[in-house]
């Protein structure tokens, strides 16, 4: 009978089956060689695990301080820009008051009582700067001006007469041009010193009175009679704040 050749036999490959070979001349009946082979594998896979969550652990630590520079610099940027919107506001503000204060209207406060009862000291007022731009001033018109004999003085008082007009003061009334003038809105009456005064009122100028005659130092009493145009700096349009009343109060002036 043959042999059978799938039986194992001992001449085969030990190798191959995994059995140790007792006939391998470094042997020494020990399997702490094998074993120790196992814990340097086991101590290598250890170092290199151990290696991983070091470098896990410093690239979330990296990571986060990554974030964190990253929000420093949106915070500085969004504060930069926040600071940027607000200067740009409060540069437009400035400049839109400067040109409306200085191109538009005019605030005022009246130092005196020469336009009582019409306007009281304390008064605050503002004037329109564009009202003669496309006209003309008109008899009775409350202006702002420069003061003829100190133009670094800003008066207010009433336009009474016109270019080429003749004004005359007599018997406490004022005539324009021979006729009476109406005016309501005065109180008392210039005091009747028994003189008469003529204004002849040149081109382009203006013949100035305070509604509070015996109290006003106006164009009857100045060196330079009378406004020229170029001077009137604004028609006064209503009052803002009463200096009679001490308060916040909005009135229309005429």
């Amino acid at each position: 009978m043959s042999n059978n050749n799938n039986y194992f036999t001992p001449e085969d490959d030990d190798e191959d089956y995994g059995f140790i070979d007792f006939e391998d001349d470094n042997y020494d009946g020990s399997d702490d060689e094998y074993y120790d082979s196992d814990d340097e594998y086991a101590d290598s896979y250890n170092d290199s695990d151990d290696d991983y969550s070091i470098n896990r652990n410093y690239n979330k630590y990296d990571s986060k301080a990554s974030s964190q520079k990253n929000n420093s610099q949106g915070l500085v940027s969004f504060i930069l820009s926040e600071a940027f919107s607000f200067f740009k506001i409060v540069a437009f503000a400035a400049i839109f008051a400067l040109i409306f204060t200085n191109f538009i209207i005019i605030n005022a406060e009246v130092p005196s009582g020469s336009m009582r009862d019409t306007i009281w000291e304390g008064d605050r007022l503002f004037g329109f700067r564009l009202s003669y731009k496309f006209s003309e001033p008109e008899r009775g018109d409350i202006i702002i001006f420069k003061f003829p004999d100190d133009e670094s003085q800003n008066y207010v008082k009433r336009i009474i007469g016109l270019p080429n007009d003749i004004v005359q003061i007599k018997g406490g009334r004022v005539y324009i041009n021979g006729d009476e003038l109406d005016e309501p809105y005065i109180k008392d009456y210039i005091f009747d010193d028994g003189e008469t005064y003529t204004y002849i009122v040149p081109e382009g100028c203006y013949f100035m009175l305070g509604d509070n005659r015996n109290n006003s130092k106006d164009s009857r009493y100045w060196v330079n009679t009378f406004v020229k145009k170029e001077k009137i700096i604004a028609k006064v349009m209503f009052r803002y704040y009463s200096g009679e009343k001490s308060k916040i109060a909005f009135s229309l002036i005429k």
